[in-house]
């Protein structure tokens, strides 16, 4: 039952995901020649963070389909990292578009050009009812909750809007008022929101491929749980990694209290998973040690293990 609930809901995202990638890659097409024609950088600009959600989208979508390849001898945890290395190049996309806009904005102030408004108008509307649109279908068919890969793409969607706003806004004001740089300045406000989803993903994804500690997890809390279970003395060269985002791995030896039966070890194997299940980590791997076998004491890094048993040799 479970496995079919997840399997729906597997096929639900990808479907989202599809229908929210065709429209936003259409529009974004669409606004990209409407900038160029209304000579407006917002809507170039926000054009530009279009991209950025079909390209999060797109992603978002071939990191499920990769994701679905069975682990082999040459990739023994299949190809889930493949979200982790995209989303670096998406991230660092959206920098580099940001500091286009951002340059260009500048040399807008300093000559304000002549601005089709009614044209931006029509087409920063018509982009936000789309924004709104795709937010509606990921929000109704995707779960936005406990899948990062996905949250991230609605996130940009939901960025995308801001942009949408900030270009009719502009369009508003240079109508009414004539105020020329109100189209610089939007496009600056996206530019800011651009450099912020490029920096957030790119520190993620690289705290994923650093193999640090996953965000959702308390390692005090880990190590605590595990040292508590019935059995357990101490534990040492603890690791807790992301294989990629949701599937969180954790190995490390654990020293017993006396010589267990394969009956008892697999028993507090079992206790251990159980409750590590409950803090975000499916993947354990624990080496159990009686109290004789050769260790260090040192919890974490194996450097320190070789200094200390040198130390301790001395």
């Amino acid at each position: 039952m479970g496995h079919d609930h997840h399997h729906h809901t597997h096929t639900n995202n990808k479907k989202a995901l599809m229908i929210s990638f065709f429209i936003i890659a259409g529009y974004m097409i669409i606004e990209a020649v409407g900038g160029f024609l209304t000579n407006s950088l917002a809507l170039l600009s926000d054009a530009g963070h279009m991209l950025s959600d079909a390209v999060s989208l797109g992603v978002a979508l071939l990191a499920f389909t990769l994701g679905e390849r069975t682990a082999n001898y040459s990739k023994t945890f299949g190809y889930k990292r493949f979200e982790i290395l995209a989303a670096i190049f998406n991230g660092i996309t959206l920098i580099i578009i940001a500091i286009f806009i951002l340059v260009e904005a500048i040399r807008r102030f300093l000559h304000p050009p002549e601005i089709a408004t009614t044209g931006m108008l029509m087409i920063a509307f018509i982009g936000l009812l789309v924004n709104i649109l795709v937010a509606w279908i990921l929000m109704r068919g995707v779960d936005t909750e406990d899948n990062l890969n996905v949250r991230a793409a609605f996130l940009h969607v939901i960025g995308d809007m801001l942009g949408s706003v900030g270009a009719i806004v502009a369009a508003l004001l240079i109508m009414f008022f004539g105020w020329g740089w109100a189209d610089p300045l939007a496009s600056i406000i996206v530019a800011l929101l651009i450099t912020i989803s490029g920096w957030r993903v790119s520190r993620d994804a690289l705290q994923v491929l650093m193999e640090g500690t996953p965000k959702n997890v308390d390692i005090n809390k880990v190590i605590h749980t595990i040292e508590n279970v019935d059995g357990i003395i101490r534990i040492h060269d603890l690791h807790v990694w992301s294989i990629t985002s949701g599937h969180n791995a954790l190995s490390c030896h654990a020293v017993v209290d006396h010589d267990l039966s394969i009956k008892e070890s697999q028993i507090l194997l079992r206790n251990i998973e159980h409750e590590l299940h409950h803090l975000g980590i499916g993947h354990v791997t624990i080496q159990l040690e009686d109290i004789e076998h050769p260790h260090s004491d040192n919890l974490l890094c194996e450097h320190n293990q070789t200094v200390a048993m040198q130390h301790h040799h001395h």
